[in-house]
């Protein structure tokens, strides 16, 4: 039974998926603090208004059962603050990733000709065209 858990961990690449989740969490925390520490308090001091991240649109305001007043408001500015970290953190990924993996070439594609009648592809050894049916 411990054999047969062992090829299954080793045939199926469990392994390295659960390797790739353990780095990628680290990475994931290393690019969030690369956003939220280093790039976005740049973007904030070219941008207007330093604070830009608590930026609300204030739909209006109500008394709460206490006797307190209640702001109802969007807050649009913590909302952009995630999309630009979901874009920086998906733009390093994507470079990381990049780099690390080398894609394969592609195949050669297979060997094939071109019937004369109707100029569809077929297999080179083909007598009659799949598609017209016409004698090659």
């Amino acid at each position: 039974m411990l054999k047969g858990f062992k090829d299954f961990l080793l045939k199926n690449n469990v392994l390295a998926l659960a390797v790739a989740v353990i780095v990628g969490g680290a990475v994931g925390k290393v690019v969030s603090s690369l956003a939220a520490d280093i790039i976005m308090p740049l973007i904030g001091m070219v941008l207007p208004s330093g604070e830009w991240r608590s930026a609300k649109w204030i739909l209006g305001k109500t008394v709460g059962a206490d006797g307190k007043e209640v702001v109802n408001a969007i807050s649009y500015g913590t909302f952009f603050g995630n999309v630009v970290d979901f874009l920086i953190i998906a733009f390093v990924v994507y470079m990381i990733t990049k780099a690390l993996i080398k894609e394969a070439p592609a195949p050669p594609p297979p060997p094939s000709k071109t019937c004369p009648r109707c100029k569809e592809t077929i297999a080179p050894d083909a007598t009659k065209c799949k598609f017209c049916t016409a004698d090659i």
